[in-house]
């Protein structure tokens, strides 16, 4: 079985109806333990097949323009391509990027809050027309580099939390819109919609609600300037849950049919990134070095001691970290638990643990504190739910190199395509096929952990 960089040569494996993902991470650990021990990406792209269709069913005819910097892997961006979807760029490699996969301009939109002049005669050159805007510097610098510039302004959203940075630091306030509105006017720029963005991690879906009503007073606002808008974006903040995302339609589709209904001619859109490609893509990782440490030391600052004095408490460093996949541990949970992928008995001890990542960096933590049975070096851990905001840019911390990605798909996936008559001769020609009997090497040494 191959690996794939991030390149243009990718392939992608069509499962036979026996074999299976994990099937898939068994053979690739096998391979690994045999050939260097490299960390690993198993990306299941008929994930993205089946969350385009749950979008359909429930938030249609919002289109969906995935935001390219949660997971800017070819796999990725072809199939999101394929199956229709726009893209929401922030920079001009991300604009070029979904370009050379034959993206047409109408479908890209430019969301930087704090743009380049560089990059915004980029998207001037590429007809990316359609981009965000907040402030009056933003407004002039666009002006000045884009004559053909079509904004959407953003606005501020309420119930902000301490885990909404984004939202706190950029946004502008409905009084702030009438200033905008007038400058856009003293300098020919055309005003075309809103964007708002309410945070995944909001709780308060009466957040929305409050959005919706105050990007209709922008329109309102929009009519005495004599500019015609006609798009709306919501934003992201779509956690990939089906339960989420009909509870937010539940509340956001009555105040869209009042305030924006279909004969108003807004087009409504949304950016939900990790919504697509979060639960896709499953990391392995392998454990490189070990120690066993004070138990007081690995407890957070406050938890009070229960464990007896003679278990061990031990340190694992892995092979990957917050310099590599786990870049967003330095700016948010991580909402993923590590698997032993290794078996071992139910009634096996669990010992206090922590995992860190290869560097030695203080804050190069994994998982602060969790219970796992005694690994030994050269042993792999699992963790699922890793598509968002791990493959991005590459870091530049020391040799780090991207892990090996290997893409997926099982024959109903790729039906649903063909069906929908979305599957592209280019598309077709990186798949290759997976038969159910994948060769593991001994069955009694690798099994995955429940």
């Amino acid at each position: 079985m191959k690996g794939f960089l991030e390149d243009a040569n990718y392939s992608i494996g069509l499962l036979d109806e026996g074999a299976t993902l994990a099937d898939v991470i068994d053979n690739c650990i096998y391979e690994h333990t045999h050939t260097g021990k490299k960390a690993f990406y198993v990306g299941d792209l008929g994930k993205l097949v089946r969350n385009n269709i749950q979008w359909q069913n429930v938030m249609a005819p919002i289109k969906p323009f995935y935001p390219v910097r949660c997971n800017s892997t070819p796999g990725v961006l072809e199939i999101l391509g394929t199956l229709g979807v726009g893209f929401a760029c922030s920079s001009k490699s991300e604009m070029a990027l979904v370009q050379d996969l034959g993206i047409s301009p109408e479908n890209i939109i430019y969301t930087n809050p704090c743009k380049q002049a560089s990059q915004i005669k980029y998207a001037a050159k590429a007809g990316v027309n359609i981009m965000t805007c907040d402030n009056e510097v933003e407004l002039k610098k666009i002006s000045h580099n884009h004559p053909n510039a079509k904004l959407l302004l953003h606005i501020a959203t309420e119930g902000i939390t301490a885990d909404e940075e984004m939202s706190m630091k950029f946004g502008t306030t409905l009084k702030n819109c009438r200033h905008l509105m007038e400058c856009a006017k003293e300098l020919g720029v055309q005003i075309v919609g809103v964007k708002f963005h309410v945070s995944g991690s909001c709780k308060d879906l009466q957040t929305y609600i409050h959005a919706i009503s105050d990007a209709r007073c922008v329109f309102d606002m929009a009519e005495e300037f004599g500019f015609k808008m006609n798009m709306l974006d919501i934003g992201g903040g779509f956690t990939g849950s089906e339960l989420q995302l009909e509870e937010v339609n539940h509340v956001i589709r009555p105040l869209l049919d009042v305030y924006f209904p279909k004969e108003s001619g807004v087009n409504v859109i949304a950016e939900p990134g990790c919504y697509y490609v979060s639960s896709a893509f499953t990391l392995a990782v392998n454990i490189i070095a070990k120690k066993t440490v004070e138990y007081d030391k690995l407890l957070p600052s406050g938890v009070e001691q229960t464990r007896n004095d003679d278990e061990p408490v031990f340190t694992y460093y892995i092979n990957d970290g917050v310099y590599g996949s786990f870049a967003s541990k330095l700016s948010e949970k991580l909402n993923t638990i590590p698997e032993v992928h290794k078996k071992y008995k139910e009634d096996e001890p669990l010992f206090a643990s922590s995992l860190w990542g290869p560097s030695c960096d203080e804050l190069d933590q994994i998982v602060e504190n969790c219970l796992l049975p005694e690994l030994s070096v050269g042993d792999w851990l699992i963790f699922d739910n890793m598509g968002s905001g791990t493959l991005g840019e590459q870091s530049t911390f020391n040799d780090y190199q991207r892990p090996l990605i290997y893409y997926m798909m099982s024959f109903s996936d790729w039906d649903e395509m063909q069906d929908a008559g979305i599957a592209s001769d280019t598309l077709m020609k990186n798949f290759f096929f997976v038969p159910s009997c994948i060769q593991l090497g001994p069955e009694d040494r690798f099994s995955t952990a429940a």
